[in-house]
């Protein structure tokens, strides 16, 4: 309400000086002020807004609820164009039916504490959700400052590989949790919280090609960091029945993201 009286505040004296100057320039539309009028026109307004400053912040939260709304369709569309390089790759660890309806995907750092901070709310989650399908990315964003979070990351696809998702899930929740995060984790833990599981040789490189493809999936959704959280039905998903989080958020939420895929 504040802003449209401040326009309506401006207005008259905007529209007294172009209704004189149009009346002195006798067709001539191309310059409908003079540099002395613009110049009134500024200071009138500049004022006003120094009386007001509520708002220029006004403004300055539509714009930015404007810059999330259209982040939030871009990261929509995104994810809808890389869905099937997530249900295609079967190195991507998971848990759940594989005719679950609903997919919850989370890209994630052993060392991030925000992703620690949301494994027991996606527990939660999994608990209430049985019949959905979890997609668990391991994306080691922290891998070149910490290496743990690279090697957490590998143990963990290791893990997948040789013993299924139950063993999987459970390493996953036994990393989180320890609650060393931020640089914390250590290579002696990992290997402990593994049950000491060796690489192997002809397994080496697949992992390595699948922390890529996770990583160019993430890149090309429009991820930034970790934790980010996609929740869409298998089949017929749209911008409108796709939720994307990116960063933390708790288990109501994806609940809620839940409910809508299934509609």
């Amino acid at each position: 309400m504040k802003f449209k009286f401040g326009l309506y505040f401006l207005l008259p004296f905007i529209s007294a000086v172009a209704f004189n100057t149009s009346f002195a320039q006798n067709n001539e539309p191309d310059k409908t002020f003079s540099a002395a009028q613009e110049k009134r026109i500024g200071e009138i307004a500049a004022d006003y807004l120094r009386a007001h400053p509520e708002i220029l912040i006004q403004m300055s939260e539509k714009l930015q609820q404007e810059q999330e709304a259209k982040q939030t369709r871009g990261l929509k569309s995104t994810a809808l164009e890389q869905q099937a390089n997530i249900l295609g790759n079967k190195n991507i660890p998971s848990w759940g039916p594989g005719d679950g309806k609903v997919m919850v995907v989370e890209f994630f750092d052993y060392q991030c504490i925000w992703c620690s901070r949301f494994a027991p709310e996606l527990e939660k989650v999994i608990g209430s959700n049985t019949d959905v399908r979890y997609f668990f990315m391991e994306w080691p964003v922290f891998g070149s400052r910490w290496p743990a979070s690279l090697l957490a990351a590998k143990t963990g696809l290791q893990v997948w590989k040789e013993k299924g998702s139950e063993a999987y899930r459970s390493y996953h929740n036994a990393v989180y949790g320890t609650g060393l995060n931020e640089g914390k984790l250590t290579q002696e833990i990992i290997e402990k919280v593994s049950g000491h599981i060796k690489f192997k040789q002809n397994t080496i490189d697949e992992i390595n090609t699948t922390l890529k493809n996770i990583n160019d999936i993430a890149t090309a959704t429009g991820l930034t960091g970790t934790p980010g959280i996609i929740v869409m039905p298998v089949k017929g998903a749209t911008e409108e029945n796709v939720t994307v989080f990116s960063g933390m958020t708790e288990a109501q939420n994806v609940q809620a993201a839940i409910n809508k895929s299934r509609q």
